[in-house]
C-alpha cells in the first residue's frame, strides 16, 4: 500500500525520539553534546558519501564531466535565493515555536524538554512581605505569544530555543537524504517500501541521539517526514516515473552538500541556514535537464 513506509518512518521517529527524551534526563549536559557531536560527525560521513554522486557515471554521460559540479553550485545559489526569499528558515522556526507552545503545560511557567522541567514561577524567590524591597524585583509573567512582546531571556528561551532547534535539525535530516527521496518515488510507484523500512530504522536510532541532546523538538520533526515522504509519494504516484538516473544523481549530490551544512551546524562550527537552501533539491534535476536538452 502507498504510503505505508512513510508511516513506520513516523513511528520509528516518534519512538525514538521517546526514548532519546527519557535517557537524555539521565545525561549531563557534557555527555549530551558529545553525543551531538557523534551524530553531526555521522551526518558528515553521510554527507561525503551522497556528496560523491557529483562524479556518477550516469550523470556525467548526461551532462559531460566538468557539467555536474556547476549544476551543484547553480543549484545551491538559486535554491539559496529562493529559499531566503521566502524565509524558509525562518518559517521552520515558527512552526516549531507553536508546537512547542502546544505541547507546554497550559496554565503554569514550565517548559518540558528532554525530561527536564525548568519552573518559571520558582526560579524567583517570592518577593516579602513589608516595606522591604529587593535588589531585583520579581519579574512579570512571561507571555512569549503575546504580540508585541520581546521573546524572555533565561531558562525559558532557552528550553524554546533547544526545541526550535531540534525541530528544524532533525528535520532537515530526514527530509534531505536520497532514502527520502528514492525511498518515496519507490513507494508512490507501488515498487514496495524497502527502502523507506531501512531509513525508517536509521531515523529511528539518529532519534535517540538527536532526543537525548535537543529533546522534544526531534519527535515534532515527525511531521516533516509525514508531509514531505508523503508528498513525494503522492506526487510519484501520480506522475509516474518521470526522474532520470542522471537527474537523481544530481539531486543526490546537492543533498549531501546541505548535509555538510548541517553537520557544521551540529558540530557548532556555523549556524548555516540549511533550511533556505532546500529549493536546491528541486532546483538540481530541473537544471540537469536543461543541460541534457541543450547539449
Amino acid at each position: 500500500m502507498p504510503g505505508l513506509g512513510t508511516l513506520i518512518n513516523v513511528c520509528t521517529v516518534l519512538a525514538g525520539s521517546g526514548i532519546g527524551v527519557l535517557l537524555g534526563a539521565r545525561f549531563s549536559q557534557r555527555i549530551r553534546d558529545a553525543v551531538t557531536d557523534g551524530v553531526g560527525l555521522v551526518v558528515l560521513l553521510v554527507a561525503v558519501l551522497d556528496g560523491a554522486n557529483v562524479i556518477s557515471p550516469a550523470l556525467r554521460r548526461s551532462v559531460g564531466s566538468s557539467a555536474p559540479v556547476l549544476i551543484v553550485l547553480g543549484s545551491v545559489l538559486l535554491g539559496g535565493i529562493v529559499g531566503s526569499a521566502i524565509r524558509i528558515e525562518d518559517r521552520l522556526g515558527r512552526v516549531g515555536a507553536t508546537l512547542q507552545r502546544m505541547l507546554a503545560r497550559h496554565g503554569t511557567d514550565v517548559e518540558v524538554s528532554g525530561g527536564n522541567e525548568v519552573a518559571g514561577a520558582q526560579a524567583v524567590p517570592p518577593v516579602p512581605a513589608g516595606p522591604a524591597v529587593p535588589a531585583f524585583p520579581r519579574p512579570r509573567p512571561l507571555a512569549p505569544e503575546a504580540e508585541g512582546v520581546p521573546r524572555p531571556e533565561g531558562a525559558l528561551h532557552r528550553e524554546r530555543e533547544r526545541f526550535i532547534q531540534g525541530f528544524v535539525t532533525a528535520s532537515v535530516i530526514y527530509c534531505v537524504g536520497p532514502l527520502t527521496i528514492l525511498g518515496s518515488i519507490q513507494d508512490g510507484l507501488g515498487q514496495g517500501f524497502s527502502q523507506l523500512a531501512l531509513k525508517s530504522v536509521l531515523d529511528g536510532f539518529t532519534s535517540i541521539a538527536l532526543a537525548a541532546s535537543l529533546g522534544w523538538g526531534v519527535a515534532a520533526a515527525a511531521l516533516s517526514v509525514l508531509v514531505v515522504q508523503g508528498s513525494l509519494t503522492a506526487a510519484a504516484a501520480a506522475a509516474g516515473n518521470v526522474m532520470t538516473s542522471a537527474e537523481i544523481a544530481a539531486m543526490t549530490a546537492t543533498g549531501g552538500l546541505l548535509l555538510v551544512g548541517l553537520a557544521l551546524r551540529l558540530l557548532r562550527v556555523r549556524a548555516i541556514p540549511v533550511a533556505d537552501l532546500l529549493p536546491a533539491l528541486v532546483v538540481a534535476p530541473l537544471m540537469t535537464g536543461l543541460v541534457v536538452t541543450l547539449r
